[in-house]
């Protein structure tokens, strides 16, 4: 679950990387073709350093929080009712009130559950009944939380 949370967050430094890696190699091809481009090679090779280790930063980070979780994953349940959902692991428990959740983004493993911009929780599909997650499916629908799930994921 750390993983997918963190995939949500960090998913902006792969676009960011591929755009920083994608000037730097336009910027070297140029430089190469212009008589004086050994000045620039060193700032267009920097550029296409910095965009690989952003588009590599999210996947270090999602294999860390597997790594990490895998150790402290424990059984839990969510109680899911008109007001809330509550969720308990081990000896912790929370809540997130539904008047708080502006949206739910829809995958195929979990729903992610955005409390303002951030997602605050995930609820994992695999853990509820095809009866249950239809339920839960209809009344995100109608309570219009449900983001429909993209051809992306």
């Amino acid at each position: 679950m750390a993983a997918v949370l963190s995939g949500v967050r960090l998913r902006r430094f792969g676009w960011i990387g591929a755009v920083l890696a994608a000037i730097g190699v336009a910027g070297l091809a140029v430089s190469r073709a212009l008589a004086g481009g050994d000045r620039f090679t060193s700032l267009w090779l920097a550029m296409i350093v910095g965009g690989v280790l952003s588009m590599l930063y999210a996947p270090w980070v999602r294999w860390r929080a597997r790594r990490r979780s895998g150790h402290y994953a424990v059984e839990g349940a969510y109680d899911i009712t008109d007001d809330n959902i509550m969720m308990r692991s081990g000896s912790e428990s929370g809540g997130i009130a539904w008047d708080g959740v502006t949206k739910v983004g829809d995958t195929p493993e979990f729903w992610i559950v955005y409390v303002g911009r951030m997602p605050a929780t995930v609820i994992p599909r695999g853990l509820m009944s095809t009866e249950d997650a239809e339920t839960l499916r209809v009344f995100l629908a109608g309570r219009g939380l449900l983001e429909e799930r993209s051809a992306g994921r």
